[in-house]
């Protein structure tokens, strides 16, 4: 049987879909706004897109960097996902605090027994990692991961006691920037470095031009980084939130130079490289925006910036990553017998990019902002129902009679 995980990334992928149609509708005050979607459309992403995307590869990266064999579909772990997913969709717009309560758990004991199987697996693997791809990275995501997650499972704890009444307990002076800044800076950026350290060569036929010191400085630079981003709005102080922001802007960078160093000259721009690169450089609007909220410069409304802020992150960043990187892994295992490529084409590439434009135009030109903000959500729209029709093309020219064909993605 097919890895279940694809068939619920491409189920959220369609349920982004109607997220930002809904969006758009809203801005255009088409429809009237209800509260508690705007969580949901980014969870559709976050959670449903991208964070299925790295319990499919983590473990089976893992094992492989171990020297142990192609580990099994952990059933308990898919269950408890999705079903955790899928009551947080319905208890946040809701409001419904047990429903709520108990996705969290859910999702929060998935995230905990994935943590679990990836420690074990240095344990239990073999003195000499397994043989790969002579253009695969030296050195191992699984450190980014696993980080990642335990910044998971916080950011698991924030967003559920939200409603629970938890942050006022624990003296947050801005819980929903924590939460934030948790799954942003802390979850999808680790897991996203990760992924890029082990699959670069495969994604790009290059290198990745970064040696075991330069990746060590990475990780530790946005490890501590992040770390700063969450400590700065649980307490309300800038010594935390610029010193972090600086250390994880320059991993960034670095991993960004990484990447881009080694397709300089060598005809290897793809669609699917332009996505990775682009998508990197909208994480960096949200830094160059932070003076507006700190500084508080008139004719700009910090209010503004910070409730669309999330948005454009998730889609030009979070989206586009999935963009490029999922088919790749869909072609690994429904069809194994073509070379896998990064996804994406020029109109994702236009679409995704345009659309965080758009969205950024309206938050600073306000006399435009629901034309703007409507604008770019009608074109994350058609760019979203793209990217998932193209999987779902990819997934429907394949077979899942074979099993060891539908989990070759080492």
């Amino acid at each position: 049987m097919t890895n279940p995980y694809f068939y619920s990334i491409l189920l959220f992928a369609f349920m982004a879909v109607l997220g930002a149609i809904d969006a758009s509708l809203t801005s255009y005050q088409l429809i009237p706004f209800m509260n508690g979607l705007k969580w949901m459309r980014l969870h559709f992403i976050t959670l449903g897109v991208m964070t299925q995307a790295i319990f499919l590869i983590a473990p089976i990266m893992g094992a492989r960097r171990a020297n142990l064999p192609r580990p099994k579909v952990r059933w308990d772990i898919w269950a408890l996902l999705n079903t955790g997913i899928v009551a947080l969709i319905y208890g946040i717009p809701a409001i419904n605090n047990n429903v709520i309560l108990v996705g969290g758990t859910l999702v929060f004991i998935a995230v905990t027994l994935l943590a679990i199987q990836l420690a074990g697996m240095r344990k239990q693997g073999g003195a000499q990692p397994a043989e790969g791809n002579e253009l695969d990275s030296t050195e191992s995501g699984r450190r980014f991961y696993i980080t990642g997650l335990l910044y998971l499972l916080f950011g698991i704890i924030i967003g559920t006691g939200f409603w629970m009444g938890w942050p006022a307990l624990m003296r947050m002076k801005v819980p929903v920037e924590v939460h934030i800044h948790t799954n942003n800076w802390g979850f999808m950026s680790l897991a996203f470095a990760g992924m890029i350290i082990d699959y670069y060569g495969r994604f790009t036929g290059r290198r990745l031009a970064a040696g075991k010191g330069a990746i060590n400085a990475i990780f530790w630079l946005m490890t501590v980084g992040a770390l700063g981003l969450v400590l700065g709005p649980w307490f309300g102080k800038l010594y935390f939130t610029v010193p972090g922001l600086l250390m994880h802007l320059a991993g960034t960078l670095w991993l960004m130079w990484a990447m881009i160093k080694p397709l300089i000259g060598s005809g290897k721009w793809t669609a699917g490289a332009w996505h990775l690169i682009l998508a990197y450089l909208w994480i960096l609007a949200p830094v160059l925006t932070a003076p507006v909220v700190i500084l508080g410069l008139p004719g700009f409304s910090g209010g503004i910036v910070e409730a669309n802020a999330p948005q454009a992150l998730i889609y030009g960043w979070v989206l586009q990553v999935a963009v490029a990187v999922v088919p790749f892994f869909a072609m690994r295992v429904f069809r194994p017998d073509e070379p896998a490529r990064l996804g994406g084409s020029k109109w994702t590439l236009i679409g995704f990019n345009l659309g965080s434009i758009l969205l950024w135009a309206g938050i600073f030109i306000t006399p435009l902002f629901g034309q703007l903000i409507g604008s770019a959500y009608l074109v994350w729209t058609i760019s979203a129902f793209i990217f998932a029709w193209d999987l779902l093309k990819i997934m429907r020219a394949g077979t899942d009679e074979d099993e060891s064909a539908a989990i070759a993605l080492g």
